[in-house]
């Protein structure tokens, strides 16, 4: 017996040290192993779900003390999901950002938690980097570049930026992949499915099967670069007329799967109010042309650039021009609206600015809120059920409306994880656009502006126009529906100028009195 567990003991010893050198050998990150990333996943995913079912065994609910503790309960789950993001990095960091970005869906505590993803990005070693660039190129970087920098202009879940030179003197901003993402990302989408299941099973109102199923669509076309170059040369070609757009040109001939190579553009941070006072930028002219930009994208071409996140839009003055450009960049993750679906959308928010209640419940109820509409445009809007009734336009947006939202998020939360799993998978991503354009504007202080709506409006009547024109039968028709377009926008133009006119003369008067 004794030599039977002598000769045992003696195998697992041999396997345990050869296992150790072959791990040594390969220097293996044990983080890369896939039972450690889910053996991690499910204690905090346990630890989490353990805290939610017994917090509030001993309290009340409904009462301030219950509220508190949900508060605090939201908040280290918040902290321990953070870490996990933290410890398993790449996709895990990819879906906590996208939470962290649903102002006005999820929780603050949740929110406002989950935001630090942005700025704590892994970084790969420049090895590890010329590694990626050796293999997808062919070249060292001494053959490809005058130079390159090997701290990284910024890093992100799946990637980083490197600032080079190439051999002609243009200065190039090179996107590399982390070299473990790929490989890991469809391993870590399993298991977020399945313990996003398990969690539904403990707690039914947990819905949060929609995230799992962006992160599954979504996820491959953002680990793909040549995908991402496309997109920018389609949006830059689609939105060519706006002056001060600025979309960084490709370099195909050094761009791969893994590696796109393109422009460099400088500039601050689109909601970085003092760089904009320094370099003489008008801020409410920059939101304007974001809303622009994005009403357009939107409402009239259905292609949505979908994580305007501020370290994603830029703003500068154009070296050459000296006009104010904004510079959008990672072109990863679009949306493509079907034309039924704008269509609605567009139908939805002509009504939500006009006050059109039965327009707000029929387009609704066609964009699959059912009887959560008023929810719905409430989530969609980030405005309260009174603001909604009153017509959005007209109401303006008051720090005590904000923060009764963002309570409501907390309190609502079953309800609009219903919400979520209800509507069509490309509201999903519309609505985390939203609420990074939101906050932009918050910072900016221009939230809920008239010009918003109006722009908003404008593309609103271009595409309703041309679809009627696209089912037209006749010249006679098509000319008739043109001329009720320009009448249209026509008139909005005279709302505009009336606002603006109404504006100088009480400047003009609040001047007067002053002096």
């Amino acid at each position: 017996m004794a030599g039977r567990l002598l000769k045992v003991s003696s195998l697992v010893t041999g396997v345990l040290a050869s296992s150790g050198f072959y791990l040594y050998n390969r220097q293996l990150d044990l983080n890369d192993l896939s039972f450690i990333r889910f053996g991690r996943a499910a204690a905090t995913t346990a630890v989490i779900s353990y805290d939610y079912l017994t917090a509030f065994k001993h309290v009340e609910y409904g009462t301030e003390e219950y509220w508190v503790l949900k508060s605090k309960v939201h908040r280290r789950s918040a902290e321990r999901l953070r870490d996990l993001c933290c410890a398993n990095r790449g996709t895990f960091i990819k879906v906590g950002q996208h939470l962290g970005a649903l102002d006005y869906l999820l929780p603050e505590e949740y929110t406002s938690t989950l935001k630090v993803l942005h700025s704590q990005a892994p970084q790969s070693s420049i090895e590890e980097i010329q590694q990626v660039i050796r293999e997808d190129l062919g070249k060292e970087l001494s053959e490809l570049f005058v130079s390159f920098e090997k701290k990284p202009l910024g890093a992100a879940s799946l990637a980083q930026v490197h600032k080079a030179v190439l051999h002609d003197g243009s200065t190039v901003a090179i996107k590399v992949q982390h070299p473990k993402v790929l490989r890991q990302s469809s391993k870590d989408i399993v298991v977020m499915e399945v313990l996003v299941k398990a969690v539904h099973w403990l707690f039914p109102d947990f819905a949060f099967m929609w995230l799992v199923e962006e992160a599954k669509k979504n996820m491959p076309l953002e680990l793909d670069f040549l995908n991402e170059g496309h997109n920018a040369e389609k949006v830059s070609s689609m939105l060519g007329h706006f002056p001060f757009l600025k979309v960084p040109m490709i370099y195909w001939d050094l761009s791969t799967k893994r590696i796109l190579t393109m422009e460099f553009a400088e500039g601050g941070q689109v909601n970085d109010r003092e760089y904009m006072k320094k370099h003489g930028i008008n801020v409410n002219k920059i939101s304007e042309n974001l809303g622009k930009m994005y009403s357009e994208m939107i409402f009239v071409h259905g292609f949505v650039h979908c994580d305007p996140h501020p370290g994603n839009v830029l703003v500068r003055k154009c070296p050459q021009s000296k006009k104010t450009e904004i510079v959008l960049l990672d072109h990863g993750l679009y949306q493509v609206l079907q034309p039924d679906f704008r269509l609605d959308y567009c139908r939805l928010w002509q009504a939500l600015i006009k006050g059109d209640m039965s327009g707000v419940e029929c387009y609704s109820r066609r964009l699959g809120a059912g009887d959560l509409y008023p929810l719905f445009a409430c989530v969609l809007t980030a405005r309260s059920w009174t603001a909604v009734n009153a017509g959005i336009s007209s109401v303006p947006v008051t720090h005590s409306e904000d923060i009764e939202i963002r309570t409501n998020a907390a309190q609502y939360l079953p309800q609009i994880s219903n919400l979520l799993n209800r509507v069509p998978r490309q509201m999903l991503l519309l609505l985390k656009t939203n609420d990074l354009l939101r906050g932009i504007e918050t910072t900016l202080q221009t939230r809920a502006s008239s010009s918003s709506f109006i722009n908003m409006s404008r593309c609103c009547i271009r595409a309703m126009a041309r679809h009627k024109r696209s089912k037209a039968q006749s010249k006679k028709r098509r000319l008739q529906i043109t001329l009720a377009e320009s009448f249209s926008l026509w008139r909005l133009s005279m709302y505009e100028l009336f606002l603006w006119l109404k504006g100088s003369v009480l400047l003009t008067v609040l001047l007067g009195f002053l002096h």
